[in-house]
């Protein structure tokens, strides 16, 4: 491609300067070497011309070929002796064919767009012809930005603050974010036998199954019947977080839609959909559903959400195993930050309790066998734990640029401070055994939140109820908080089990709710804590009353993902 070939940006001054030149004939070249003009005499005119090109580029260049003229400190010199000439300015693109590229600095990289080295032949012949005429305007190929966008500076973006001021899910416990955290406080258990298809092949036969859902009023008919249950949750959940937040019809129509995004990914996607089509294939190809492939991806719920809203601003899913959720959450919020976006849809949706879902997990030998007693199943740092619960669901926060919350009048639960993300780099499955990736994150998200850690006095962890998760993270935990006595930690995931990519958006709701309530959910099914876990530091099988200075969530996920989000009551500075 020519762009590869005049990649630098000086390429651009070089060519400016030989082409401004006015008055002069083509064919008089005071540089040329007189042997290179007489056997070009001999050649092909196409060949004639590329050693014209070639000829040319070398009088540039010192006749030592473009690429060592760019080389030391010749850049330097080069780049102050060639200045641009009044007409330079005035020229117009020598043709529509030609993509400038853009950038902040002073200097332009120029190539032909999607053209064949003969198209810069072409276009060679004509800038040759138009200096035979003797005319004497000036064609410039390279422009330089005007004074003004060179000069115009990035809007001051610091000091705009997160708030959360909707909640939007759907959890074996509850679809409206008040019934879902009443249940929570009062230990009522979302975990029971599989419905949904026969588990009896299966070593594992319980889960966080949501018995009865209808998307009904949320979406319509036509896309509920043929959409995966991923994309009903997410949809649903994501306009039960506006209504909460009061953005009502009205309210839309105010709204700049350029600055509104959504960003709600899953861990797994439609498995169902994808399952089904698997199916439908060793039949043939002709059964399959047209949908398969867009209904089964991570982003089309945050992309259909989008549609059905009008929302223009960011807009896309992320997908990192459990720890999907506040990897969605923490972009969102950076958005706002950044002055990108003023409202956020953001959190995160799976439903993977299928039989290909169940069975990859007990492959992993991840999942608890404890089908005689579903409700005590899942018991984050008990001595007794087996493995986690499968759940399901979905969990979406309304994040706000707090100006613009006050603007429309909207209730504030929370103010969102930050968070961090590291990698374990250490197994596919296991977190690190000395919790050093888990406590890196919790203190970049200190560090990045300006939250001093003796103001942390909660955390939402991320306890699945595995034999080793679960003390790498108390662990984790401990080295960065042990000489808190305030301290109280608990898991959600001990009530309605773990809903894997969704389960960071649900959990933070659960803070979110805890901030605002005044009221920590108990840790159900914490009878006996294992060696090392200080039970006083764990709430206990009642809810606790608690003013929460400031919350920390934890997701972690496969592939050694970690995360941390921190929130805080809302004070108005």
């Amino acid at each position: 491609m020519v762009a590869s070939a005049v990649a630098s940006p000086l390429c651009t001054w070089l060519v400016a300067a030989y082409i401004s030149v006015s008055g002069e004939k083509t064919n008089h070249r005071p540089n040329s070497s007189p042997a290179l003009l007489s056997s070009s005499k001999r050649l092909s005119r196409s060949a004639r011309r590329k050693l014209t090109a070639v000829t040319d580029v070398k009088n540039f260049s010192g006749g030592c070929g473009l690429m060592s003229s760019l080389c030391g400190s010749s850049i330097t010199n080069l780049m102050t002796s060639l200045e641009p000439c009044e007409e330079y300015y005035k020229s117009k693109p020598l043709s529509s064919s030609f993509s400038i590229l853009g950038s902040e600095n002073s200097f332009f990289i120029f190539g032909l767009k999607n053209s064949p080295p003969s198209s810069m032949n072409r276009t060679q012949k004509r800038i040759d012809r138009t200096a035979q005429t003797g005319k004497s305007k000036t064609i410039a190929i390279a422009i330089q930005p005007s004074k003004e966008s060179a000069t115009k500076k990035k809007p001051i973006t610091k000091n705009r603050r997160v708030v959360v001021t909707g909640l939007g899910v759907v959890s074996p416990v509850g679809d409206v974010a008040d019934v879902f955290y009443q249940n929570l406080l009062e230990g009522v258990s979302g975990i029971s036998e599989i419905e949904a298809f026969n588990c009896d092949q299966f070593p594992t036969k319980i889960a966080g199954e949501i018995k009865s859902f209808s998307a009904d009023g949320w979406v319509a008919p036509k896309l509920s019947k043929r959409a995966d249950k991923f994309m009903l949750y997410l949809l649903t959940a994501g306009k039960k977080a506006l209504e909460d937040g009061g953005v009502t019809k009205d309210v839309m129509k105010d709204l700049d839609v350029t600055k509104c995004g959504v960003i709600i990914g899953s861990a797994l996607g439609g498995m169902k959909i994808f399952q089904d089509g698997i199916e439908a294939l060793m039949v043939s190809y002709k059964k399959m559903n047209p949908f398969c492939v867009p209904f089964a991806t991570t982003n089309m719920g945050s992309a259909i959400l989008a549609m059905d809203l009008g929302w223009m601003g960011p807009n896309y899913s992320i997908s990192t195993a459990c720890a999907t959720s506040n990897f969605c959450i923490l972009n969102a919020a950076n958005h706002i930050t950044r002055g990108e976006s003023d409202m956020m849809l953001c959190g995160g949706s799976d439903s993977a309790i299928i039989p290909i879902g169940l069975g990859g997990f007990v492959a992993c030998n991840s999942l608890s066998q404890r089908n005689s007693d579903p409700k005590r199943a899942s018991r984050p740092w008990d001595v007794s734990r087996d493995g986690f619960v499968m759940g399901e669901g979905a969990g979406v926060l309304l994040l706000e640029e707090l100006e613009h919350a006050k603007a429309r009048g909207a209730k504030i639960y929370a103010e969102f401070l930050g968070g961090s993300f590291t990698s374990d780099a250490y197994h596919m499955t296991e977190s690190r055994p000395d919790g050093t990736g888990i406590a890196l994150c919790i203190e970049k998200a200190l560090t990045q939140s300006g939250v001093a850690r003796e103001d942390v006095n909660y955390i939402n962890a991320h306890a699945t109820s595995t034999p080793s998760g679960d003390l790498h993270e108390y662990e984790a935990i401990m080295r960065s908080f042990g000489d808190n006595s305030e301290l109280k930690i608990n898991s959600t995931k001990s009530i309605i089990g773990h809903l894997l990519g969704a389960a960071g958006a649900v959990e933070a709701i659960a803070t979110v709710k805890a901030i605002q309530t005044g009221w920590l959910h108990p840790n159900m099914n914490l009878e006996n804590p294992d060696v090392g876990v200080d039970k006083n530091v764990l709430v206990g099988a009642k809810k606790e009353q608690w003013n929460i200075k400031v919350a920390l969530s934890n997701s972690f996920g496969f592939g050694g993902h970690n995360s941390s989000i921190v929130f805080a009551p809302y004070k108005d500075q």
